[in-house]
């Protein structure tokens, strides 16, 4: 960091400063860039989110929900009961019947009647009768086409038809469903909660928490048609007091009927509702940053921001732009074909931020995907998620792109779903970028120009950089005619019996012609200089191995040209030595 002449003088007691701004200290920032919370279809809180960023000092957390299930988008609307397979605007929504505990008979049938005085067709007929010291419970478990019922429960209310036609207090209706898991709080173990809904067997609505258990009790007359209004957030509210109650998914929806002991139970039931009151437009966005803004007090030590994984086309994550949702096709069905990713990426950068092709080799093998890196210019995106599996063919990829000049960040990402452990999973990747503060501001430019890294946490948390003329260069692009330039490889803190490893690659723009990068590789110790000889093109690029050859970090690199490529160079990456 060079630092400019102060000048400074003090008239009649009155001090006069003059400067020029000094260049900013840059700092390693940590990232985790592909995180899902309770508006996708997992299991994590963002609550577990935060405290595995807590634990593990994560810097930044980018919340990357489904855009279309932030705005429950063709979500299911209704179950009618009409049999064990049931169609919504051609999407299928499942029963399977399941037995828990022990049961001397049980039977679920769909029958003509009764049923539901407001939903003609079918209706669901559960019967059982309990054995052994504690009964059972005999269940219908729901599912639908791509989880399109789960989604965030802070404005979710479900109602339901119920006719008990056996009742009583060991023969009860059950509504069951899976919330989120949190890490431990109020003296409750971290685990998954469970709301269960207790019909049929109490005279007034009563609220009992058994530790993740909670268990709301309702009324519902006999021999008559009851409509219940189940409304989530309020009654894990009442259960939980201490819990962010919208901070929780809705899963494994299921109905059943329980029955003690040498008892009988049998209800009918009818016209289940999915009611989501908050997601017309950007309502659903809303409702996020509110569920959020819970947390603002008890993790103020952890910065995140939100973001969207964009998901009907090849997945993009998009950084740092007005959060506008696109518009969504009906039905919700993912579409392959590189134009509609293309005309998306176009749509992101007119609202602003950055994109990252997400998990780039899920529909494609890596030639097909250097293949049309190379013939559609990257489909216009900022960053590709190199740091991922298959972590070798990724690799070649990128070595492949970079042979031919295509200028986008590599980062590494876990894509979680589930909050419980950040390192317990196979991919695992943290990004880190080097810029002067966690500021949105500073980050997205910082990231979009290349000066960034990916580390496997397990296993390393050190700093990469490469440095030319004193500077830092990584994911610069320096046109010279110089005979070589003096390249220095930064790592710290590598760990006892890994290798850094230094590669070295032809630019040389050769295209589809030879579909191959053109690389050396010297393993090296840590702030070793190397001449690089620019010739036609070259690239540097360093990362981190451990004595079994597994890879844990790697960095982006910086290019070496005589003169500027036909596409050109982005104005924030070119340098000058």
């Amino acid at each position: 960091m060079k630092r400019r002449s102060v000048l400074a003088a003090a008239v009649a007691g009155v001090g006069i400063t003059a400067t020029e701004p000094a260049e900013p200290v840059l700092k390693p920032i940590s990232m985790a860039m592909h995180i899902h919370g309770p508006f996708s279809e997992g299991g994590a809180s963002f609550e577990a989110h935060l405290q595995q960023a807590r634990q593990h000092a994560v810097d930044l957390v980018w919340w990357t929900d489904h855009d279309w299930r932030i705005a429950a988008h063709d979500h299911r609307k209704a179950v009618h009961f009409d049999g064990l397979v049931e169609l919504e605007a051609g999407l299928a929504w499942t029963w399977k019947p399941s037995i828990e505990g022990l049961l001397t008979t049980a039977a679920s049938a769909f029958v003509d009647g009764p049923h539901s005085p407001d939903d003609p067709g079918r209706a669901l007929r559960l019967t059982a009768r309990g054995a052994g010291a504690t009964g059972g419970i005999l269940w219908q478990v729901g599912s639908a086409w791509n989880t399109v019922y789960h989604t965030c429960i802070a404005d979710t209310v479900l109602s339901l038809d119920v006719l008990p036609e056996l009742a009583g207090p060991d023969a009860t209706l059950l509504v069951q469903m899976k919330l989120s898991y949190h890490p431990a709080r109020g003296g409750l173990p971290a685990g998954e909660y469970v709301l269960r809904y207790r019909i049929g067997g109490a005279v007034l609505p009563a609220y009992t928490s058994n530790g993740l258990l909670g268990v709301v009790d309702l009324p519902a007359p006999a021999g008559v048609w009851t409509r219940l209004t189940l409304r989530l957030a309020d009654d894990v509210k009442r259960l939980w007091p201490g819990l962010v109650a919208g901070d929780n998914s809705m899963r494994g929806l299921r109905v059943g009927v329980a029955a003690g002991p040498d008892r009988q139970a049998g209800f009918v039931v009818d016209r289940l509702i999915f009611q989501r009151e908050r997601r017309a437009g950007q309502a659903g966005e809303d409702l996020r940053a509110e569920v959020l803004s819970a947390y603002d007090e008890e993790y103020a030590d952890v910065k995140h921001y939100r973001a969207y994984e964009i998901s009907l086309v090849r997945h993009l994550n998009w950084y740092g732009g007005d959060q506008t949702l696109p518009a969504f096709p009906s039905p919700p069905v993912r579409d392959d074909d590189p134009a509609a990713m293309g005309r998306m990426v176009d749509f992101l950068h007119d609202h602003g931020g950055i994109v990252c092709w997400n998990h780039p080799m899920d529909v494609a093998t890596r030639e097909q995907l250097a293949t049309l890196m190379i013939e559609k210019r990257m489909l216009g995106v900022d960053l590709v998620e190199i740091g991922r599996d298959p972590q070798e063919d990724l690799l070649w990829v990128f070595d492949v792109a970079a042979r031919n000049a295509l200028f986008f960040t590599a980062v590494g990402a876990s894509d979680e779903h589930d909050g419980e452990d950040w390192l317990a999973g196979p991919e695992r990747w943290l990004t880190y970028a080097w810029a002067p503060t966690r500021r949105r501001t500073d980050v997205v430019p910082a990231l979009k120009k290349g000066a960034a890294w990916f580390v496997d946490p397990a296993a390393y948390r050190g700093s990469l950089d490469l440095r030319v003329a004193g500077g830092s260069a990584m994911g610069a692009v320096i046109i010279t005619k110089d005979k070589s330039v003096t390249v220095d490889a930064v790592a710290t803190d590598l760990p006892a019996g890994s290798v850094l490893e230094i590669i070295t690659g032809v630019t040389d723009l050769t295209g589809l012609k030879n579909l191959t990068p053109a690389v050396t590789v010297q393993r090296v110790s840590a702030g070793t200089s190397l001449k690089v000889r620019p010739g036609a093109g070259a690239y540097v690029r360093t990362q981190v191995r451990l004595a079994d050859n597994r890879l844990i970090a790697a960095s982006n690199p910086v290019w070496l040209l005589p003169k500027s490529p036909p596409h050109g160079v982005p104005a924030d990456r070119k340098r000058k030595l």
